[in-house]
């Protein structure tokens, strides 16, 4: 299992613009200082209150307006839902990062979240997943040349 702590400024808030962009949340790790936000079966994100955050981090908390520490990227299951996602981060109150980057086997959009961490939601074809970016690509080329 994987749990990441993210610190936020606005708890409720925070909670409120993952919910629109469809995430739940597990009651049991919640309360009024942490929110476990669902990521899949094995990874959950920890949005954390400040004060919460600086109590389990021995070293100063950074200001992702002028730092970024990580970029939290999270895969949907199509490549339609990569908009619909992120123009619901847009809609929530979210600034976008980057446009739309197509690969054709993946595609990606960012965004930073109402605190200013960097998101990014993609798809990739399942078969791609399997392979590795550039086996993939090459199989696809061999599949459309001319016999």
């Amino acid at each position: 299992m994987l749990f990441v702590s993210i610190p936020v400024a606005d708890l409720q808030r925070s909670k409120e613009f993952f919910a629109k962009l469809g995430f739940g949340f597990h009651p049991g790790f919640t309360d009024e200082t942490a929110a476990c936000m669902l990521i899949g079966e094995q990874a959950s994100v920890m949005l954390v209150s400040h004060q919460k955050f600086a109590e389990l981090a021995k070293l100063p908390m950074a200001d992702p307006a002028t730092h970024t520490l990580a970029l939290y990227c999270f895969s949907v299951s199509s490549r339609e839902e990569v908009n619909t996602v992120a123009e619901a981060a847009l809609a929530a109150g979210g600034v976008e990062a980057d446009g739309l980057e197509d690969y054709g086997f993946m595609c990606s959009r960012s965004f930073y979240d109402l605190d200013g961490q960097g998101w990014q939601v993609m798809w990739m074809d399942p078969a791609a997943a399997q392979q590795c970016p550039e086996e993939f690509a090459t199989s696809m080329q061999d599949a459309d040349a001319p016999a």
